[in-house]
């Protein structure tokens, strides 16, 4: 049986600095767990102008005691697709595990949305499935969807760290010169295009 999680939650930041911490998220003292991002592609969408990104996480977390024999190693491998919109205001983040899907499946997506007060809208929908049977089924879906809401408050609490580090560091008042692709160049490149 699929356990669903569904929760919304506003961020009183505006949208470009909330996608911007959404992005940059990692690390933070509150995701420890979280050992390495790294990104796999970006590109640029010239007919809808969607940015895509695509990146690949490695988390560890402790295994219970009555897990361990059926899962091999604590680290697990995630898949992280971002499409960002910015001339509507969204940004999707499609995620998944690529290692122990054996054991279960879990897929989250959250959206940013800009709404009309200035704040953030995040609304975050999480699908959790095992299917390895022996009668353990109910028993790692129920165990990951507790896990899963306990680091959704952490997760929180880390946007809140990495926002208000980059409003200390008065990241959100500078302005970043981009490429041709979007990438960030220094101030004193040439052919660049400036963006907020």
């Amino acid at each position: 049986m699929v356990k669903f999680y569904q929760q919304k939650y506003s961020y009183e930041y505006s949208w470009n600095t909330v996608s911007f911490a959404f992005l940059n998220r990692y690390p933070n003292p509150f995701a420890t767990h979280v050992l390495t991002v790294d990104t796999l592609d970006h590109r640029l969408d010239a007919q809808t102008g969607e940015l895509h990104i695509t990146r690949l996480l490695r988390k560890t977390n402790s295994v219970p005691r009555w897990a361990r024999s059926i899962m091999r190693g604590n680290d697990a491998y995630i898949l992280e697709e971002v499409t960002i919109d910015a001339q509507s205001g969204k940004l999707v983040s499609k995620t998944r595990n690529i290692t122990h899907t054996r054991l279960m499946k879990v897929e989250e997506t959250q959206t940013l949305l800009a709404d009309n007060s200035g704040h953030t809208m995040c609304k975050n929908e999480t699908s959790i499935v095992s299917n390895i049977g022996y009668g353990l089924n109910s028993r790692i879906e129920n165990f990951s969807l507790s896990r899963f809401t306990d680091n959704l408050v952490k997760s929180r609490k880390g946007m809140h760290y990495v926002l208000d580090l980059a409003q200390r560091k008065g990241l959100f008042g500078q302005r970043m010169r981009l490429d041709q692709t979007g990438a960030p160049l220094s101030a004193s490149s040439s052919g660049t295009t400036l963006v907020d």
